[in-house]
């Protein structure tokens, strides 16, 4: 995993306090709140009461009109078609619509495209498909923002179009009977953020005339959809989600609990968490390996065909998992091969045949390890298609748009975005996106945001219920995260293999700890050892029994100086591009024969599996964390030593 800075919010003890005394709320909650940004008593209560108040539907610019025409459908016997997209937010969208519409006695049918044949979005061939089948009104769920050609030919071929969508919307709006998006310059709704899923349910609210009546019925597809598309979890978003746990952990819905318990799952509580990691997964993973109309017709499912197409979707992300995996050791072995790679502002790596469905996934891993915008292209048939994550500060959409001129198609936002080119281009335009890069001051660095230091002696289950009080987390509101500082390491053991429970102990506070997905051989400390953890505070019931599970996020020794670190890597990235630099600079990077060899001594005494700073940890006597890096290139480059990414 790449260094991440630290970073602790700022905390007012007064101010806090104020809201402590204001609210009658224990002042732990009141400090974190104040760390998140919440220093008012009505934004404390909205936040802790799930008070928020739903947006008029009618304060959407078109909402009026979407009302009257998809209301006309109804009421004459119109077919509705109802088309939607692949992905967790266009598939609940699409079920949330379908549902409503076959409630209210529509002739309504829907229609998903498939990822790979057809791509995101309407087509000429769709419209002219869906019109053949008979419809006479188009509704679109999650697309349609930017189907400006395909909804005209809807209107020359007799269908109406009602456009619902959350994406951002170009200067022209598609000619459809109503195009409702809370990104209109003239939609006059407050609340901007909500996923595909939450447009479509902010008509039904319109069409319903009752938003409980609505968030009852189908709260739980809204949830699910605003999670897996990342939605911020502020202001309605909170209240739709926080209904939608409710309804899933009742089990209202067959499919939803069919899939749950083929993930092996079913009996737990299920929490947004829950959601983010097992649910959207598997509904994404049928559009992905599969076809996204299992995904659908699961949620519309009754038992037991709910089970069935439960199994055939575990099955999807068995897949998934699978060439994920394959792909991403390809990945590795690349950079194993070419450590170079890694020095690039910007990782573009390409494979031949990789399976275009899962590389944004791994994209986002590599970015996650490595700290550094990552775009993998899959390669077929001389063209290559990818996707592309980036890290917060640095735009991949607009790098991207810098080399337009190349590129076949391409689209996303800050932090996602795919594209298309000629494959004998690849080269080309990743010199010319890490121009666009250099082009920066500095690139960002990976930020871990903690919200404040704890003392092991306030971990209690008692702070487990406050915690509770700021459910669900999310985008906007992630889990709590805490610094444990200057904790002595007493213990390490392994568990089931492949994590690590670590004893910790400071002024006679004792902590226990658990790393996940790090082995006891692999993480690099041993007991003595004195670090910092930045950690979450979970629930774990055994027996009945309540405990608090402290899960170890990162961690580092406590006399890491985090700015020389950050310093070191982008000074000898900037060596290995071959780029000029200050005399000075230069110096700092030099390494005697002597300074390489006490390198190589330690780690002929036992291989060294870690961090570079952690590694610098062990060697800061002898070697400056810019001259750790030299040394151990030049042990490389001789052949002395290997050098491996696990």
């Amino acid at each position: 995993m790449s260094f991440k800075k630290w970073t602790f919010a700022p905390v007012d003890k007064s101010a806090a306090a104020d809201l402590m005394s204001a609210c009658e709320i224990d002042g732990f909650l009141a400090a974190l709140l104040h760390a998140r940004g919440v220093t008012t008593p009505e934004e404390a209560n909205a936040l802790l009461l799930g008070h928020e108040d739903f947006e008029d539907p009618y304060s959407f610019a078109d909402m009026d009109a979407a009302v009257e025409r998809v209301q006309r459908a109804i009421d004459t016997g119109e077919k509705i078609a109802v088309f939607g997209d692949y992905d967790a937010d266009g598939v609940t969208a699409t079920v949330l619509m379908v549902t409503y519409l076959r409630e209210k006695g529509a002739d309504v049918f829907y229609r998903i495209p498939l990822r790979e044949e057809e791509g995101y979005g309407l087509h000429r061939s769709t419209i002219e498909e869906l019109v053949e089948q008979g419809a006479r009104l188009l509704i679109t769920v999650d697309n349609g923002i930017s189907s400006i050609e395909e909804v005209a030919l809807a209107n020359r071929l007799g269908m109406d179009v009602v456009v619902t969508d959350h994406h951002q919307p170009q200067e022209e709006l598609p000619p459809a009977v109503a195009v409702v998006n809370p990104h209109r310059p003239d939609c006059e709704s407050a609340f901007k953020h909500y996923a595909g899923v939450g447009v479509a349910f902010k008509l039904l609210c319109a069409l319903e005339g009752d938003d409980e009546w609505v968030l009852d019925r189908y709260a739980d597809l809204v949830a699910i959809g605003t999670l897996a598309d990342v939605m911020p979890l502020v202001g309605e978003n909170r209240r739709l989600v926080r209904a939608g746990i409710r309804m899933i952990n009742a089990g209202a819905r067959p499919g939803i609990a069919a899939l749950a318990k083929a993930a092996g799952a079913a009996g737990r509580p299920q929490t947004a968490s829950f959601v983010v990691f097992t649910i959207a997964p598997r509904i994404n993973a049928a559009g992905r390996m599969g076809d996204p109309d299992c995904a659908v017709r699961l949620l519309l499912a009754e038992e037991p065909e709910a089970t069935e197409l439960a199994e055939q979707i575990q099955q999807f992300n068995v897949s998934r998992q699978q060439k994920e995996s394959g792909i991403l050791a390809e990945v590795m072995a690349h950079i194993d091969a070419h450590p170079e790679t890694m020095a690039q502002r910007v990782l573009v790596l390409a494979g031949e045949g990789w399976y275009p469905g899962v590389v944004g996934i791994i994209a986002a891993r590599v970015m996650d390890k490595y700290g550094k915008p990552c775009i993998l292209l899959s390669v077929n048939d001389g063209v290559a298609k990818g996707s592309g994550r980036s890290i917060e500060g640095f735009s991949l959409f607009d790098a991207i748009a810098s080399c337009s001129d190349m590129l076949l198609n391409f689209g996303g936002h800050q932090l996602a975005a795919g594209l298309g080119i000629p494959a004998d281009r690849i080269d080309e335009f990743r010199e010319r996106i890490n121009a666009y890069a250099a082009s920066m001051p500095d690139m960002p660095v990976p930020e871990l945001r903690l919200d404040f230091r704890l003392p092991p002696t306030q971990i209690s289950v008692d702070k487990l219920e406050k915690l509770q009080l700021l459910e669900p987390y999310g985008v906007g509101n992630p889990s709590p995260l805490f610094a444990l500082m200057r904790m002595q390491v007493t213990n390490i053991t392994g568990v089931a293999g492949k994590h690590t429970r670590l004893s910790l102990m400071r002024d006679g506070a004792q902590v226990a700890a658990i790393r996940f997905g790090t082995p006891p051989q692999t993480i690099g400390l041993q007991c003595g050892d004195v670090i910092d953890l930045a950690v979450t505070l979970d629930r774990s019931e055994y027996r009945g029994v309540t405990t608090v599970s402290v899960n170890v996020r990162d961690w580092r020794f406590t006399d890491t100086d985090q700015d020389e670190e950050i310093a070191a890597a982008r000074l000898f990235d900037q060596v290995m591009r071959g780029e000029s630099m200050p005399n000075n600079q230069r110096a700092s990077l030099a390494v005697t024969r002597d300074q390489a060899a006490i390198l190589y001594r330690f780690l002929k005494a036992a291989p060294y599996t870690g961090t570079w700073e952690r590694l610098h940890h062990h060697l800061s006597q002898s070697l400056t964390a810019a001259r750790l890096r030299t040394a151990a290139e030049v042990l490389r480059e001789a052949g002395l030593i290997e050098v491996h990414d696990a």
